[in-house]
């Protein structure tokens, strides 16, 4: 039997606090310390006795950890996995990787000169829903995949907004939720090549978007629309759809739509029996695939890659991909043109 491995969280948010549960839930790790600069982290380290800092830095050089999550603000991401990088610590690097594709790019270059393992928290691609869609997909059970519609529409209670940066650019639903849904759809249905978008203010008046209509181009030739919003009463999103999380009451509705033949998460599966055509009636199957936490989950594969005995299933690079998307979204909004995420790349570079 091997030693727990120490694993450090960076960042006591609500995140933050979700990964130190598992972390103390796990025979396989225990938490090595907790690196955050602000006073409620500090007395919530304190009343657990775990060895707290302020930065990160200090808690490498001091605690030693096996590995590191980092569940901090996007913008401090970049400096704390070359930290990571150049210590030789692996890290759980909550999304996005970054909060541009530029950083990731330099951050990509630093991972590949040092070969420690990095792993994204697109927790997501763990959830053996979301796995089932890309089998189903994958192994051609739908037939060609033509159309694709993906649906974000709840409504945020209007405190989430007290925190200043929720208000302004970058702390929308655009990179902090549909970010989620792009990297769903780019596991399940493939990369994503050009997009349009258009978005909208209007309910809150704030700086950032409340609401975002985008249209897909996917690089297998099917064609996709994704709506979301954060202002609207609504069951039509992977929160309220999959159960995933229970502090969010579950309905029985999908999120995402894929060639009008499939749904998710409630995977129901549509098909002709006979000869097909719109006349004839349809069939139905539903798959059920096993039921567990993907953030658990994710947290075993963590230590896993540590241990050298997986490769990540979300590496920088890839995470990277999901992120051209969304800010391909963000600048075809922008300008009114169709933008690629590989355009977003090369302007980058």
């Amino acid at each position: 039997m091997s030693a727990p491995r120490r694993i450090a969280v960076a960042g006591a948010g609500l995140i933050g606090r979700r990964h130190i549960e598992l972390i103390n839930a796990s025979p396989d790790c225990v938490l090595a310390g907790i690196a955050d600069p602000s006073p409620a982290a500090k007395e919530f380290a304190q009343t657990r006795t775990t060895p707290w800092h302020s930065d990160h830095r200090t808690l490498l050089a001091q605690e030693k950890p096996d590995g590191l999550i980092i569940a901090s603000p996007n913008a401090l991401h970049f400096q704390m996995v070359l930290d990571c990088a150049q210590a030789g610590v692996p890290a759980l690097i909550e999304k996005p990787v970054t909060d541009t594709v530029a950083a990731a790019q330099r951050l990509c270059a630093a991972i590949r000169r040092t070969g420690v393992p990095m792993l994204v928290g697109h927790h997501r691609r763990h959830n053996p829903i979301i796995k089932a869609a890309r089998e189903t997909v994958a192994t051609g059970k739908l037939g060609q995949l033509t159309a694709v519609v993906g649906l974000w529409l709840l409504k945020k209670p209007d405190d989430y907004f007290d925190v200043a940066w929720r208000r302004e650019h970058g702390g929308g639903p655009l990179l902090i939720n549909l970010i989620h849904d792009i990297d769903n759809l780019r596991f399940i249905c493939g990369e994503i090549t050009e997009v349009q978008a258009l978005t909208s203010n209007k309910v809150r008046g704030f700086a950032v978007e409340d609401t975002a209509a985008l249209l897909l181009r996917f690089a297998n030739g099917a064609l996709g629309t994704a709506t979301v919003s954060d202002a609207t009463p609504a069951p039509w999103s992977w929160e309220l759809t999959s159960g995933e999380n229970t502090a969010y009451p579950k309905r029985d509705q999908p999120c995402y739509i894929l060639s009008g033949t499939a749904s998710v998460p409630n995977m129901e599966l549509w098909s002709y029996a006979r000869e097909p055509g719109w006349h004839a009636p349809l069939s139905r199957e539903t798959i059920t695939p096993p039921a567990f936490d993907p953030l658990a989950e994710q947290l075993r594969h963590f230590l896993a890659v540590i241990a050298g005995h997986e490769q990540p299933l979300i590496a920088v690079e890839d995470a990277m991909g999901t992120l051209a998307v969304v800010e391909a979204v963000s600048e075809a909004a922008r300008t009114g043109q169709k933008i690629s995420p590989g355009q977003i790349m090369e302007q980058a570079a």
